[in-house]
């Protein structure tokens, strides 16, 4: 283990580890002083800036002990998802970091993972603050974006497309694997434990989106509850073709039963769902070949019907899912449930 020749303080551990030039021309000021300063639309006249914080704590978003490579790429991707669901492009970032002790180690590979995707998108790191405490990591992003032209949840429309981006349910198979719910060979669980670890932010997906989408979520929670969002602020209903929603070819391979739960129901994955008129199915399918992304349709958003779910569930043989199932799906990840 490296020990660092003298006690580290706060400032010495911010200079050391996350203190680095800065190369993003939108930020006038970062790390050193009370406050960042960034330049909204000195060149991008029109766009606004778009910000979103998330908070992850050990125990609970991510597991004792976690590698802190993976960990420092992952609670900066969960961020960026954010602005991808937006159509933001990322500008800069703060992170706000509670650690148990000064561990040089440790912060070396926390750092490295964390940076590294910062740099993939030039995503400048411009301040925060550091204390003694449980592990938990806190990232507030900032992305530009054209507020007329945002992907906002209230924006879906009846008669929109549902589409999904790659495949989904991989996290929650790691996951149960490692919870022991159900077990997997050592190789498929190398596969889809990297899903859960090293989510990859669909920030390039979301600002091609731009001007072919409506509305759009990051699967962080689950599909379908993630999904209700964007149709409870847009007053709409959906039906969703469940057996068509993508999953990986490890995924495939398990009961049906198991495949539904987490696809529907699994969260983690940090895809994008989103809605689409469809004259833009033909776009979207080049945007998809383009992109060498799979997009798959899975449903289609309908006017709301007082009295009618949010949400109707069509298996494979076009048979409707009873009302009890479909509002068992629906129950994505809360944190104080």
């Amino acid at each position: 283990m490296i020990k660092p020749s003298a006690p580290l303080g706060e400032f010495d551990l911010i200079q050391r580890y996350f203190q680095k030039a800065n190369t993003n021309e939108n930020v006038l000021l970062g790390i050193g002083d009370d406050c960042a300063i960034l330049s909204c639309n000195a060149k991008n006249s029109g766009e606004d800036l778009a910000i979103s914080t998330d908070m992850l704590v050990e125990g609970r978003h991510f597991l004792p002990g976690a590698n802190p490579r993976w960990l420092g790429h992952k609670c900066l991707a969960v961020n960026l998802s954010d602005l991808a669901a937006m159509g933001a492009k990322p500008v800069a970032f703060t992170l706000a970091i509670s650690i148990p002790t000064i561990n040089p180690e440790w912060l070396s590979e926390f750092s490295a993972g964390l940076l590294a995707l910062a740099d993939e998108h030039q995503c400048a790191l411009i301040g925060g603050d550091t204390t003694a405490g449980p592990l938990t990591v806190s990232i507030t992003v900032f992305g530009r974006v054209n507020h007329s032209q945002a992907l906002k949840r209230s924006n879906a429309q009846a008669g929109d497309d549902i589409w999904v981006s790659n495949t989904v349910g991989d996290a929650r198979l790691a996951l149960g694997v490692i919870r022991q719910e159900w077990s997997l060979d050592q190789h498929k669980m190398s596969l889809v434990e990297t899903r859960m670890h090293r989510p990859t932010p669909r920030v390039e997906l979301g600002q091609q989106l731009l001007g072919l989408a409506h509305a759009a979520v990051d699967v962080s929670d689950g599909l379908l509850g993630d999904l209700a969002h964007i149709l409870e602020l847009s007053n709409l209903q959906a039906e969703i073709e469940i057996d068509s929603v993508p999953a990986s070819d490890t995924l495939q391979q398990q009961s049906l039963e198991l495949r539904r739960l987490c696809t529907l129901m699994g969260g983690d994955d940090y895809e994008l769902c989103f809605t689409a008129p469809n004259q833009n199915r033909t776009a979207i399918e080049h945007l998809s070949k383009e992109m060498n992304l799979r997009l798959t349709r899975i449903g289609k958003v309908n006017p709301k019907i007082t009295g009618e779910g949010i949400l109707r569930l069509i298996d494979s043989d076009g048979h409707e899912l009873p009302a009890e199932l479909s509002q068992q799906y629906l129950k994505s990840f809360d944190h104080f449930k």
